[in-house]
């Protein structure tokens, strides 16, 4: 799954490209400024969070081959923020500059059949799943599977959206319908117990750091609060490392990968989604851990050698959403919270606007 590029070292004062502009690519390239790098952004949007700390922007969309090979040339690495990048645009760039993670295991997490497939392969448990790409093929899942179960588009969607909840009052063509005609993927429902995440770091030499695992919860699809460590059995942690450092050992990963996971009712874990990238889970670590997820991909990506992932502070971490963002003069009265927005310039409901973390003294580290 390597490429040509995948050894050399890209020292500071070179240029990181970043394809997309959101939130996560902000924090990394404030991150990437400390470290003595420059940073150009690529992607749709003037104004954006990434484009308002980063030294070049270039506002294109994905598919602007021109403006693709423009950005290419200007870079000495390419790295992503956001993974639903087209897989001709990833490949094109790998032809031209180092990309880390590479376009193949972009190609997997893009694809939630493919991630889940990639899974079972290698031994990790994940819901049980179909693939769906007709009405029939949906009958047919839904008799295999069961209901309650869950209808998602193989590609795309994200906080809850592009998936249909499968229950007995549920009609299926309907359901269906809401695919708008593209591959989906039925899952089984899962009866677990809570929610995990594992972000884990692997360089260019193959050596690799994890984040402790931490607890999510949350509230209409979209993660609300995140608490580091996870208070679980440390067996159970040592499994959800040994998860993380699998799959990226297995997709010869370069840079940041977030494992989600779920904890059954009878103490298994299942991996729900992978991604390539820092992860909203990981944003306490800013505050809490000796080197932030966002320190660590930096290093990662440009074969730097990987900082100490350990917590010197418990954590917990809130999403502030367009509801939510009134509270920030509240919040800068608190003592212990630290807050962080992200430069949005309109606030909706459910858009994530910061983030704020309340640091305790440490029970656990690593």
């Amino acid at each position: 799954m390597t490429n040509d590029f995948d050894k050399r070292i890209i020292a500071p004062g070179s240029t990181i490209g970043i394809m997309g502009n959101g939130q996560l690519g902000r924090m990394a390239a404030l991150c990437a400024a400390e470290l003595g790098y420059r940073v150009h952004v690529f992607g749709p949007g003037i104004d954006s969070p990434t484009e308002q700390v980063c030294d070049k922007a270039t506002v294109a969309d994905y598919t602007d081959f021109t403006a693709l090979k423009e950005f290419a040339n200007s870079v000495d690495v390419v790295t992503f923020e956001f993974e639903n990048v087209p897989y001709d645009a990833v490949k094109l760039l790998s032809g031209i500059v180092p990309v880390r993670p590479g376009w193949q295991c972009l190609h997997i997490s893009q694809n939630r059949l493919r991630e889940k497939t990639f899974c079972n392969e290698y031994g990790i448990g994940t819901a049980p799943f179909a693939a769906v790409r007709s009405l029939a093929d949906l009958e047919e899942a839904v008799a295999k599977l069961g209901r309650p179960s869950v209808l998602k588009t193989t590609e795309m969607g994200y906080d809850g959206k592009g998936q249909v909840k499968i229950t007995d009052e549920t009609n299926l063509a309907a359901a269906w319908v809401d695919m708008n005609g593209s591959e989906a993927i039925l899952e089984g429902f899962v009866d677990f117990e809570r929610e995990l995440s594992v972000i884990v770091a692997r360089g260019i030499d193959g050596k690799m750091a994890c984040f402790c695992p931490v607890e999510n919860r949350h509230a209409n699809h979209i993660l609300d609060v995140t608490i580091a460590p996870a208070q679980i059995r440390p067996a159970l942690r040592s499994e959800a490392e040994k998860i993380a450092k699998i799959l990226a050992e297995k997709m010869e990963f370069i840079g940041l990968l977030a494992v989600e996971m779920f904890v059954t009712r009878d103490g298994k874990l299942l991996v729900n989604e992978v991604a390539p990238r820092p992860h909203n889970s990981g944003h306490w670590t800013i505050d809490a851990c000796v080197t932030s997820q966002f320190e660590q991909f930096i290093r990662a990506v440009c074969g730097l050698p990987l900082g100490d992932p350990a917590n010197h502070s418990d954590a917990e971490m809130k999403n502030l959403l367009g509801d939510d963002i009134d509270a920030w003069q509240a919040i800068l009265s608190d003592p212990d919270a630290k807050l962080h927005l992200y430069g949005k310039a309109e606030a909706k409901p459910g858009r994530k606007m910061g983030h704020v973390t309340w640091l305790r003294p440490a029970k656990t580290g690593k």
